[in-house]
């Protein structure tokens, strides 16, 4: 089933969902007060040079200065290349610039940047949590069909391009057509497209480039020098391949700007612009809304009646695999071995809707053949063809454990749509009414001696205070009889439940 994007538009936030065979596989928001800021060009300062790190600090304007890798400024690209073992990444063409050790024969940060010195950067991935943006002075420029490089004299193909011949054929037209001294990545979207289509785009991004330039000439310090387009743009241009076969949107101006710039890049996919006019929310219309909030849960139920849990941390994320209600009908390792292979296409799919990124473990359940374990890590591999995202996965361990990294570009959704409980503070669990009883009993003996009066109060929760009372009160008359003054408890419906106040009358 063709893919499809839908387009929820409101004053507050624009959410942008791509369905593939009728299902949530990856969704966009972005919010009027928290705007994105990745792919901006920024004239900025140095403010810090880390030869330690191999890194530096910008000042691009923002409440965090940004992070500089000393790759993000290597000079010698052919070399970076050879040494990260690929090409930079850009859209769907990716490499992970992290796995980059510079030799001691290498140019080092302090050679190439000093503080106070201004650059022209990029932001590459977005502030993080309580992390700044990260930036780069590669600048690119993404188009429909190809992406501007103008500071590596380079040209690379999209890995998502299979055919050598198609390969080998876009190459050729890009290496041709383009002015020495700059480079194009041939995107997903190039595919059996005409020299024509290319050469346009090709032109498109080489003046706005000079755009940029002539604005950085007069740029004051630290400024913006060029915006991204906004989310809505961005998803045409980044998302609309040919597996997608129509865009909804809900938002009649926004339906007029895509079809304005549909008409200027991809003329012939007008007719696939759809206006979403029906009273029910496009939303719910689609079954997005059911699956935002799945996708929220903790955990995810299978269809056998197994189950996977997921629990994001600050660290990692580790996923956990369970037979759950399914007991299978005849060998138990033929169970085991249905539970893990269906919860590898759940699992990818959860990571690619959630967005989670960086360490991830996967426990599955435990398998005694080592040829069982080969088809779920095979299985794990094939459902990760795709993600956007760049992933790296070792094989399963003895324990039944896989490790693999998922790329970080971004908020993952729940850091996106949630904030830490107020009332647990995060951790997801409180202490118990056994334990603060008796920690309540440790206080007034320590508080004791430091009472005159012969009335203690105790202020505390209501589900506390009834639990001392039904479950404890033969130990509040043992403790008074011990200390010799009355315990009084007073009831506060205002404390949190860990809350209590110890005090005099």
């Amino acid at each position: 089933m063709p893919a499809e994007l839908v387009i929820n538009i409101t004053s507050q936030e624009t959410r942008i969902a791509l369905i593939e065979n009728g299902i949530l596989a990856e969704l966009f928001i972005e919010r009027q007060s928290e705007k994105g800021i990745k792919g901006n060009i920024y004239k900025g300062k140095v403010v810090r040079v880390l030869p330690g790190m191999q890194a530096a600090f910008v000042d691009i304007g923002l409440p965090r200065s940004a992070f500089l890798y000393v790759s993000d400024v290597y000079e010698d690209f052919d070399e970076l290349e050879l040494m990260m073992g690929g090409s930079r990444e850009n859209g769907d063409f990716a490499v992970d610039r992290d796995t980059l050790v510079v030799s001691r024969y290498s140019s080092q940060i302090e050679d190439m940047l000093h503080e106070g010195q201004e650059v022209l950067v990029q932001v590459s991935k977005e502030p993080i949590g309580s992390k700044g943006a990260r930036v780069t002075a590669h600048i690119s420029l993404p188009g429909h069909y190809l992406v501007l490089m103008p500071t590596v004299n380079h040209v690379g193909v999209s890995r998502r391009i299979e055919n050598e011949e198609e390969r080998k054929r876009l190459r050729e037209i890009i290496s041709k057509m383009k002015p020495p001294g700059v480079g194009f990545i041939v995107r997903t979207a190039s595919e059996g497209r005409i020299e024509e289509d290319l050469l346009m785009d090709m032109n498109f991004l080489l003046k706005l480039w000079e755009k940029i330039q002539h604005r950085r000439v007069n740029a004051s310090v630290p400024s913006i020098i060029h915006c991204d387009l906004d989310i809505c743009l961005r998803a045409i241009r980044d998302l609309y391949t040919r597996d997608v076969e129509k865009v909804v949107v809900d938002s009649e101006r926004e339906y007029n700007e895509i079809l304005e710039f549909i008409e200027t890049f991809m003329p012939q996919l007008k007719y696939s612009i759809e206006f979403y006019q029906a009273d029910e929310p496009i939303f719910d219309a689609y079954g997005i809304e059911v699956e935002i909030s799945r996708a929220l849960e903790r955990r995810v139920w299978l269809k056998s009646g197994g189950y996977v849990v997921i629990e994001e941390t600050e660290a990692l994320t580790a996923v956990d695999v369970n037979t759950g209600k399914y007991v299978g009908k005849g060998n138990p390792e033929d169970t085991i071995l249905r539970t893990n292979l269906e919860a590898v296409k759940e699992i990818a799919y959860q990571l690619r809707l959630r967005n989670i990124g960086g360490i991830i473990i996967i426990d599955f359940i435990d398998m005694e053949k080592e040829g069982g374990r080969d088809r779920v890590f095979q299985a794990l591999k094939e459902a990760l063809k795709k993600d956007r995202a760049k992933t790296n996965i070792l094989r399963i361990s003895e324990l039944g454990l896989i490790e693999m990294t998922r790329k970080r570009t971004r908020d993952n959704l729940s850091r996106l749509l949630c904030e830490p409980c107020t009332y647990c503070e995060g951790r997801g669990i409180i202490k118990s009414k056994t334990t603060l009883c008796f920690e309540i009993f440790r206080e007034i003996r320590r508080e004791a001696v430091n009472i005159p009066s012969n009335v203690i109060i105790v202020s505390l929760h209501p589900a506390v205070a009834d639990f001392l009372y039904d479950e404890e009160r033969y130990a509040i008359e043992e403790l008074e009889n011990r200390l010799k003054k009355k315990i009084i408890i007073k009831v506060r419906s205002d404390f949190h439940q860990e809350e209590y106040e110890i005090e005099s009358r």
